[in-house]
Order: C-alpha cells, then structure tokens, then sequence
C-alpha cells in the first residue's frame, strides 16, 4: 500500500472515463486516473482529426454540468439542426415501377425547429472532448491523476482492491472502474468475459474538405452495400469540412484505402448522392472493422466496467460515446445514493447501476442489429417493406419527434409501442 490513498480508481480518461472521474469527484470522492498518455492539445489551425462523435443534446448537459462544454466551445464544433435518413434508389427497389419515385418519397428528416431547440447535437472532434476533459481534471479538486502509468494487475479482497501499476507503484481503492475501451486491460483482469459478433461490414471514413457553405444537416443514405453517411465539421483554415463514413465490404475498402487522392474523390462523387457538397479535397482516410461485444456482466466484485469496455455497438445511429456518458451518469447516480462517507464499492450499488443500464444498452444494440441486417438484405418485399417504413416514419409527428428526442437524449426511454417493438424484432 502506497502513501496514495483513493476511494474510486479510473482505469482510463478517454471521455467517458474522464467525465466519470469529474463527476465522481464533485460528489466528495477521491478519485484517482490512470491513464497511459497525456492528450494531444487542438490546433486551431489544424486540419480536423478524423475520429469525432455525434454528441446528442444529452450529453452536452451532461459535460455543461461538469463544467466542460464553454472550453470545448471555445475550440471548435459543428453543431446541426437537422438529421435526414433515405434509401437510395438501387438494387431490387430501381427496378419496381415507381421504384425510384418511391424511394425519393421516403425520406425521413428530424428538425432541431420542430422541437424548438436550436440544434439536434454536435459533431465534435475526440481530441477537443478529451483536451477539455483533462484540463478539467487538472482543476479538480480530489482527482489524482497518474500519467503515463498502465494497469498492470489488480487483486480483490473483501474490503478493496490493490492495484500494481506499470513499474510496480501500487494504490489500494474500494472500487475500481473499468473505462479503457473495447480491448479492456481492467475487464480482462477482474475476469468478465464478453460475448462479440464480428459484423462482415467494415467502415471507411474519409475528411473532404468541399465547397461552402459549412453544412448544418448531418445524413445517412442506405444502399444494398451499406450505409453512406455525411457528418459536417468545424470550419478550419477558412474552408468548409465534412466527415464521409462509407459502410462496405473489406474488399471494397481495401481498393479505396489504395487510391490516390484524385481516384478517391471521383469515387465519392459517383457513390455519393447530390445532397454532398463537391468535394474538392480528401486528405484524410482510415478504417475500422465493426463488432458487437458485450460483456457478460458490469460489475465483478468491486470492478465494474463503462463505455466501451462494457459495451461496443454497431455505429450505425452514432450512439456509442452518448451511451457511454449515459453509463457514467448513472453510475454517477448509484455512487451518489451511496453517499460520499460509505462504501462506493458495495455490491448493491453496483447492481444498481448495471439494473439501469445494461437493459438499455441491450435495446440500443439490439435495434442496431436489427437496422443493420435489414438494411444489408437485398430481398425485394424486405427492400419495399424498408423504404415504405422509412416513408412512414417522416410523415407521422408523433413518432417522429419522440424518436427524435430520445437519439438527442432527452427523453430516457423510447415511446412504449417502438420499444416493444424492438425487443420482438431482436
């Protein structure tokens, strides 16, 4: 036992970690973060960074309560108003008298103004969340932060938790939380497994740089090859930005990833609809697989896991970081029935988080599943049963604006009838 003593450690300051460690330590915990680098401080000048979120309405409340959001807003973001998803005219659909008639008409849009909101989120680039996140931190009173220094093995007892780090410092906590990501050191030594699906898919995401003005909508068009979405981005260095995710099969990606960037750019613009703006640059590229993993349990002892060390999800509805700040919440929210002079590590504590979460986290995943299987079939009643739902969906207000304000985490529960709907498709 060394001379730091802790009551919470985070294994991580991604950002769900770092928020987790922010809000725990408002509560009068003493929190100490492990995390192996310090993050890279934004460049205004600098092009945008190709990892970004969708950060849902949800979430900025959730940063403003901690105290983050004015800093990220003094960086840079992109906020949208609107949110449109369609199917292309392609495959079965183009060949159906009025199919492509059809397929213009079913087109389903959230609007930010319906609401009376100004916008529906952001688009923000990690490296600014996280470069808030850890000056933060560093203002914080009760946070210990010990960077760079890993994870190297813990040991439960019935009282608490040793942990020895890289180059053998080791620390004594009550609870111990698991925020380090899909490939979890901490879920691996407390000894949860998981269960994953490897989706055939792959995504691609390229950074255009195109012609202004800096767009407000965010949109995603589905083909029989998989999804092509559009994210904008923050202006930077006087010119207009936007983010491309192309969902296809590793082949395919394999040709684009090889392109020069002449090549690439005719690609998108044959691929792509009329609603991108020509892009005139793509200076930027990288791809991912997409898996399903979820682990067997949240909580082992006084471990218990967040994020994307609990969780990973098919990004096809950009969820993943907002279910994350979900997670942290609410454990944030058992830690705090607790109480800050108890035991954070008690069991009951812990299964009061995992109630709360893990059946939400399952519905998330589950109707991701199911989006991505209907939407990958190329069967034609499939392909028309999907593009009438889509239709459907865009002309009835009521649906539409609920979904709408449960995707910007508003409301914590879908409308009753869509989620028993969901939990009998899955």
């Amino acid at each position: 036992m060394s001379e730091h003593e802790h009551d919470i450690a985070v294994i991580g300051a991604g950002m769900v970690g770092a928020a987790l460690a922010l809000a725990c330590a408002a509560g009068g915990w003493r929190v100490a973060v492990i995390e192996p680098s310090t993050p890279e401080q934004p460049s205004d000048n600098s092009e945008p960074d190709l990892r970004v979120s969708a950060l849902s309405a949800g979430s900025e409340a959730w940063l403003r309560g901690l105290g983050v959001w004015p800093a990220m807003e003094e960086m840079r973001m992109a906020p949208f108003q609107r949110l449109a998803v369609w199917e292309a005219a392609s495959g079965p659909l183009a060949s159906m008298p009025g199919g492509r008639l059809l397929a213009q008409q079913a087109r389903t849009e959230f609007n930010a103004a319906r609401l009376g909101r100004d916008h529906l989120g952001h688009i923000v680039e990690n490296r600014v969340t996280r470069w808030a996140l850890w000056e933060r931190m560093g203002q914080q009173t009760g946070i210990t932060r010990f960077c760079p220094a890993s994870l190297q093995a813990l040991e439960q007892t019935e009282d608490g938790v040793t942990l020895t780090l890289e180059g053998g410092e080791t620390l004594r906590v009550a609870l111990v939380v698991g925020a380090d990501g899909a490939s979890s050191v901490t879920r691996r030594l407390a000894g949860i497994g998981t269960s994953r699906t490897q989706y055939r898919q792959q995504a691609m995401v390229i950074n255009i740089r195109h012609a202004p003005p800096a767009q407000t909508i965010t949109w995603q068009m589905f083909t029989p090859q998989g999804p092509k979405a559009y994210l904008p981005l923050p202006e930077a260095d006087g010119s207009a930005w936007g983010s491309l995710v192309w969902y296809d099969q590793p082949e395919t990606l394999d040709e684009l990833m090889a392109m020069e960037e002449d090549r690439l750019l005719a690609a998108i613009r044959r691929t792509f609809p009329l609603e991108l703006p020509d892009p005139e640059a793509a200076p930027a590229r990288g791809r991912f697989p997409i898996a399903r993993e979820h682990a067997h349990q949240y909580a082992h002892g006084r471990v218990v896991l967040v994020g994307d060390a609990a969780h990973t999800i098919n990004p096809l509805a950009g969820q993943g970081v907002n279910l994350g700040f979900q997670d942290a919440a609410a454990l944030a929210r058992s830690l705090g029935t607790a109480g800050a002079q108890s035991d954070p590590g008690k069991a009951r504590v812990l299964a009061a988080y995992e109630a709360e979460r893990r059946p939400r986290n399952r519905l998330m995943m589950d109707a991701m599943d199911l989006f991505y299987h209907l939407f990958s079939n190329t069967t034609p009643p499939l392909h028309l049963a999907r593009t009438l739902g889509l239709g459907l969906a865009g002309r009835v207000p009521f649906a539409r604006e609920r979904v709408t304000r449960y995707a910007m985490g508003i409301d914590e529960q879908l409308p009753a009838p869509i989620e028993s709907l969901l939990k009998r498709l899955a």
